[in-house]
């Protein structure tokens, strides 16, 4: 199959997860393709639909707990997708391109717009995907338009307006099988340096409420309403520090569970399960996780 493979981008053999996620969890997988182009990306899908080979889509791994037993298939990684052009004030950005980039040049250009997602490890197509947000600001605020390869392996155009979204999720969630390739964004005439202050005042906040120093994806669920957040509700019921294995329920923030070092994804899965099962008993509260299990059968 390697040889078939080539044709389809960069290739690596037997590579480790654990790099590739922010959790640091994975075992390997058998091959991990990086497709230059798009039309390598099409090519590569329709011939791994065509040979039953299974696959997955990664970004930068920043909301995803993989699985420890070794992947027996092809992981795809769209970091090649980093073009970034930006036309008086609108911005065309790649799907690999990491959003404290995507910040960065924004502002390098006086635009703002984008200074809440300094802070977030993911990638523009993850961050599309689940409509990332924070600080009261989302994906879709200046969303224009996303291209994207469908599941029947054509290229596409979608307007916003023809796109369903909401709180952390969005079309692309609810309907896998897209591929988001690239993105367009209408951003306002900004100051460089307002827009820093913005980012280090921020950044101060953050490292002293979230467990930063740990590996971890992020925040597990989705917040229930803004008077009740996942964290307040969590650390009511006295979950903050508990521990199965290497997991634990971050001691900062009890929304985030964190790799304290040698924490399995078994680990982390339980340590979920049971937060949600706790929540629903004691608060009747159905927790929606904002993580996603990935490569487990």
């Amino acid at each position: 199959m390697k040889t078939e493979l080539l044709q389809f981008g960069i290739i690596k053999e037997q590579e480790n997860l654990k790099k590739y996620n922010t959790f640091r969890l994975g075992g390997t997988c058998k091959y991990m393709i990086e497709p230059r182009n798009k039309l390598e990306l099409q090519r590569l899908l329709i011939y791994l639909k065509e040979e039953k080979i299974k696959y997955f889509i990664l970004g930068n791994g920043s909301n995803v707990i993989l699985n420890d037993a070794d992947y027996d298939g092809v992981v795809i990684r769209l970091n090649q997708f980093d073009h970034l052009l930006v036309e008086d004030h609108q911005i065309t950005v790649g799907a690999g391109v990491m959003l404290p980039k995507l910040t960065l040049e924004t502002m390098r250009y006086n635009l703002s717009g984008f200074e809440w997602a300094y802070g977030i490890p993911g990638t523009v197509g993850g961050a599309i995907y689940g409509n990332a947000e924070a600080y009261k600001e989302a994906m879709f605020d200046h969303l224009l338009e996303v291209s994207v390869i469908t599941p029947e392996n054509e290229f596409k155009v979608f307007q916003k307006e023809e796109l369903t979204y909401g709180y952390r999720t969005s079309f692309f969630k609810e309907n896998p099988g897209y591929v988001i390739l690239e993105a367009s964004f209408l951003l306002s005439v900004g100051d460089i340096k307002e827009s820093k202050e913005k980012i280090d005042q921020r950044k101060i906040k953050r490292m002293a409420t979230q467990p930063l120093e740990y590996p971890s994806a992020g925040s597990v669920f989705r917040n229930p309403s803004c008077e009740n957040p996942s964290g307040k509700v969590i650390e009511e019921l006295g979950l903050k520090g508990y521990r199965i294995g290497g997991a634990e329920v971050s001691q900062k923030h009890a929304n985030f569970i964190i790799n304290t070092g040698n924490a399995t994804s078994q680990d982390v899965r339980n340590l979920i399960e049971l937060i949600h099962q706790e929540v629903k008993n004691k608060k009747k509260i159905d927790l929606i996780m904002e993580q996603e299990f990935v490569g487990w059968d």
